[in-house]
């Protein structure tokens, strides 16, 4: 049973991405009341880059949730002559999309630092996200957002402990299409000292097959740190100087209660924007 509400998630998916590259909304089965966002914000349905897209570029990476019956898509897009990375969260109730939420960065949408973005032209997802766990590796669903939350956990007020969670050593951390390795080893040193909060958190997918969790959530930097020290001595300045929040759709690959990679998609959005999706409030703030 689970494996045929699998498939017809990953054909509603597709049906979706279809309907969107084409801009036509009748080419998946998209409810009449459906709750549409774009980058955090509410929009009527269809709007933003629904009436923009040119083209999807892809690679498209899909997972799905038989539990939520959610779907998580990591792909990316043109529109116009402007490229970027796109991650979207779909949820389904007898057979159709009731709720649709994309969070797309371009490198026209930077900010104070500018956010990090690589090239979509060159970028391709890790085979190892789509790739089954095998039986002794795998985790029950609450165990992988657990591990996940305690990134979270460990992003904010980063201070080189390492809170509920682990991590393998070639774990390599994508941000908009760029690659971040040494991901442990910049957590131990206490690099992100500036990240205030990471709030709003919420598991809004979860394939427990292949160990991955798809998180939303919002880090706010307040601004106030000016020089800290990392944990070897290193004295650092914060690059933060004044009220700043990204707001993010991120995955997660966890296998034997080690994270072994981290694909997100964020933007720069107003200091302590909030979601229109009312976060569950499971976890911290």
């Amino acid at each position: 049973m689970t494996d045929t509400v699998e498939a017809g998630l990953r054909r509603i998916a597709d049906q979706y991405r279809a309907a969107y590259a084409a801009r036509n909304p009748s080419l998946a089965p998209i409810s009449t009341r459906v709750r549409f966002s774009e980058n955090s914000v509410a929009l009527p349905f269809p709007d933003g880059t629904w009436d923009s897209i040119a083209e999807e570029l892809g690679p498209a990476l899909t997972l799905v949730d038989t539990v939520q019956n959610s779907i998580g898509i990591f792909t990316a897009i043109r529109t116009l002559d402007v490229t970027g990375f796109l991650a979207i969260r779909l949820r389904v109730e007898a057979g159709e999309i009731v709720e649709a939420e994309h969070v797309f960065s371009t490198p026209r949408n930077l900010s104070g630092p500018p956010t990090p973005i690589g090239p979509v032209e060159e970028f391709d997802h890790d085979p190892d996200l789509t790739a089954l766990v095998t039986p002794d590796e795998r985790m029950d669903r609450a165990t992988l957002i657990s591990i996940a939350n305690g990134y979270f956990e460990t992003l904010e007020n980063n201070t080189g402990e390492i809170r509920n969670t682990a991590f393998t050593e070639d774990c390599v951390r994508y941000e908009n299409g760029k690659a971040y390795a040494d991901v442990e080893k910049l957590f131990r040193l206490g690099r992100y000292r500036f990240n205030e909060r990471v709030r709003d958190r919420d598991y809004v997918v979860v394939d427990e097959a292949r160990g991955l969790v798809m998180a939303r959530g919002f880090i706010d930097h307040k601004g106030v740190l000016d020089t800290y020290e990392l944990t070897d001595g290193t004295e650092m300045k914060a690059i933060f100087r004044e009220p700043h929040s990204w707001h993010l759709l991120e995955l997660f690959k966890i296998k034997a209660g080690r994270i072994t990679g981290v694909e997100a998609t964020f933007i720069a959005v107003p200091y302590y924007m909030e979601t229109p999706w009312a976060p569950a409030a499971r976890w911290g703030h």
